[in-house]
């Protein structure tokens, strides 16, 4: 009796192409989620340094810094107040402007972390980035260690 010859794959064979793929995606899914967590921070930095830019504008019209978001046109609705929600990653915790003396025009410095539930809070060596009026940039990782030099290139 010939027997047709039957064809496929082999058990062995199968759980052969499971490991190989399993081993790539050990090694592919922590390299992607790092580069989207790169990418976020520069979401955070750009809108950060866009407050900044809109705090230069207010002081060159109005000769003072001001912390009211509105009038800096960073919310749509007046009596709005921080945090601002940047995207769904991000929020803008913490406004503080120093009032103008007869030596120094007052001053302000911007504050973002990640938002309550983010993802971002994973990442654990750029955990809040700051911007002066000197326009002095840091960062600080999550053991509020300064962490600039990686998280500002």
């Amino acid at each position: 009796m010939n027997r047709a010859r039957l064809t496929g794959f082999s058990l062995i064979e199968l759980m052969i192409v499971v490991v190989i793929v399993a081993i790539l995606a050990s090694i592919a899914v922590p390299a992607y989620t790092n580069s989207v967590r790169k990418s976020r921070r520069t979401e955070a930095k750009t809108a950060l340094l866009d407050l900044a830019a809109r705090e230069e504008r207010y002081f060159a019209t109005q000769n003072v810094y001001t912390t009211d978001p509105f009038a800096l046109k960073y919310i749509a609705t007046s009596g709005g107040s921080w945090p601002v929600s940047v995207g769904s990653y991000y929020s803008i915790s913490q406004v503080t402007s120093s009032a103008a003396t007869a030596t120094t025009p007052g001053g302000y410095q911007l504050q973002i972390s990640p938002s309550a539930g983010s993802p971002q809070l994973q990442d654990s060596s750029c955990q809040l980035f700051q911007v002066d009026q000197t326009g002095k940039q840091s960062s600080q990782d999550s053991g509020g260690n300064d962490s600039s030099t990686t998280c500002w290139p």
